[in-house]
């Protein structure tokens, strides 16, 4: 009886590779049949020349941009208008001044004035640009630049009166919840993301107290909160196109 005989193993053919052989020069280092090295994994980012990897701060999602874009036009219609939005804001302002010690109230509102704020923010710019981050320094004190050519034109649109000053006029929105919200998480952005929940509690805590000191109505801060959110998209925006 003959033996089956048995099966050669298949020759490697001329001018044929294999896929995943080792790379050039034995380095071991798996790659197509092309000789192409192999792709860089998703989401590796590389270093800028002058920046740190993983600083540009981080961006608001168009779904917030687009809702502060709408909070902020409904809001100053109606307080042009003087709408029902505009009147039950001020049955709760009456409700809400003077509920805390005003002492209290005063010191929230003042970490929104510039001797305040605009120190700390100046420190962060000072930091950034001594590590490097000259562009997104440059861009924080843009954002911050941005405040009063906005808010002061909104004054003078809307003509809105105080809270505890009904004969003077513009209230509306907060220059110095703006100023508070742009300054404190700008500097956030330049020294650590970590930084953000404080920059949110400032702002937070400038905004109630502007609104119980009785110097702001509630829609006063809440259209500077957007007004913040959206300097602060655009700013953020520049920054993350300028560091790759």
């Amino acid at each position: 009886m003959r033996e089956t005989p048995r099966a050669e193993p298949p020759q490697p053919r001329p001018h044929r590779a294999f896929a995943h052989t080792t790379g050039a020069l034995g380095s071991g280092t798996p790659h197509g049949s092309d000789g192409r090295p192999p792709h860089t994994p998703r989401g590796a980012r590389q270093p800028v020349p002058g920046d740190r990897p993983g600083t540009t701060p981080p961006v608001p999602g168009l779904s917030a941009v687009f809702w502060a874009l709408v909070t902020l036009a409904v809001v100053t219609w109606q307080v042009l208008v003087h709408g029902p939005l505009a009147r039950l804001d001020e049955r709760l302002s009456r409700s809400l001044v003077d509920s805390v010690p005003r002492g209290l109230s005063e010191a929230a509102s003042d970490l929104g004035s510039m001797p305040v704020a605009l120190p700390v923010l100046a420190a962060a710019l000072a930091y950034a640009a001594w590590r490097g981050r000259r562009l997104a320094a440059l861009y924080a004190g843009l954002a911050m630049a941005a405040v009063p050519l906005l808010v002061v034109p909104l004054k003078e649109w809307t003509a809105r009166p105080g809270p505890l000053e009904p004969w003077a006029h513009g209230y509306y929105p907060s220059g110095h919840t703006a100023t508070a919200m742009v300054a404190y998480f700008g500097a956030a952005f330049l020294l650590s993301r970590r930084l953000v929940p404080v920059a949110a509690v400032l702002t937070a805590v400038t905004g109630t107290g502007l609104i119980l000191r009785g110097y702001h109505w509630p829609l006063d801060v809440l259209a500077s909160l957007c007004l913040g959110l959206l300097i602060l998209r655009v700013s953020s925006s520049c920054t993350r196109r300028s560091c790759g």
